[in-house]
């Protein structure tokens, strides 16, 4: 059985999410993300004006009028979550954790994909692969996924985000669109970008904590890793020690968005104690300009 706040709290962020796939990402969605191609719909009669390199010759002949052919695109295609619920999502210094808002956007481009017809799939990561559902469209379909978000607990505490994308390579044997959603907080998974990358259409969401990016100054507390359990005391009154964690922090996310770059991968970053909505606004805007 399901707890009745997870019900209570599926049903809240649909509402919500809904409200603003309508209102604003709806139309955004199929801009950014286009059908695989075209395929024929008809064949009707010619008119002054049609490009002539589409005339159906076949018909033109047997009829003795000219016709052309109609082309449609291929809408659909399958969307697949990729999101990472390792230990490290619980932190959040706002009113959300950067799970929550993982959450959150996975079921407004859930909710954005099947308004136009779209599959939606889904796969979560620690360590290690911790739940698959297979793409499918419908409501129905979306309001599980959002319930296995609320209610799968990690057993793993890490990050391999090599794993789940060489994963996904594995399930998927047709093109689809590959959001991963994470922190980052991993290391070498480059060449696992790269392949999936190539195969599939890869987004990138990276969730951010402002105050993953600068300590406070809080004189001495001992900081714990939430993923490998490490425990060390820190003196975040020096100004030294806070400027050295700054720039390994700058330097870090630096070297995550300079790979995407080189590899060409649509980056989105947001953080939890600021809107999602213009950062994904933003994306859906350039991706579709591309067209």
């Amino acid at each position: 059985m399901i707890p009745k706040e997870i019900l209570k709290k599926i049903r809240k962020l649909e509402i919500q999410t809904k409200g603003i796939v309508n209102t604003l990402f709806g139309g955004e969605y199929q801009s950014a993300f286009k059908g695989r191609g075209m395929e024929f719909s008809e064949v009707r009669a010619y008119t002054y004006g049609d490009d002539i390199r589409q005339i159906d010759w076949n018909v033109t002949a047997r009829t003795g009028d000219p016709f052309i052919k109609v082309f449609e695109e291929e809408r659909e295609q399958t969307l697949m979550l990729c999101i990472d619920i390792s230990q490290s999502g619980t932190f959040g210094s706002q009113s959300q954790s950067k799970m929550d808002l993982a959450i959150e956007l996975a079921a407004v481009l859930a909710f954005s994909a099947i308004k136009n017809s779209d599959k939606v799939g889904l796969v979560l990561f620690s360590d290690h692969i911790e739940k698959v559902v297979p793409p499918k469209k419908g409501r129905t379909h979306v309001l599980r996924l959002i319930r296995e978000l609320y209610t799968t607990k990690p057993t793993g505490t890490g990050t391999d985000i090599a794993d789940a994308l060489s994963y996904i390579n594995r399930l998927l044997d047709r093109r689809a669109i590959v959001v991963l959603t994470s922190d980052f907080q991993d290391k070498d998974f480059e060449k696992q970008l790269r392949i999936t990358n190539q195969k599939h259409d890869l987004v990138s969401i990276m969730i951010n904590d402002h105050l993953e990016d600068e300590l406070p100054d809080v004189g001495l507390v001992k900081i714990r890793d939430a993923e490998t359990g490490a425990e060390k005391m820190i003196d975040t009154s020096s100004r030294k020690v806070r400027k050295s964690y700054k720039i390994r922090r700058m330097e870090q996310k630096a070297y995550i968005h300079d790979k995407m770059l080189k590899m060409k991968i649509d980056a989105v970053e947001v953080q939890t104690n600021e809107s999602y909505v213009q950062p994904l606004m933003n994306f859906f805007k350039r991706r579709g300009s591309r067209y």
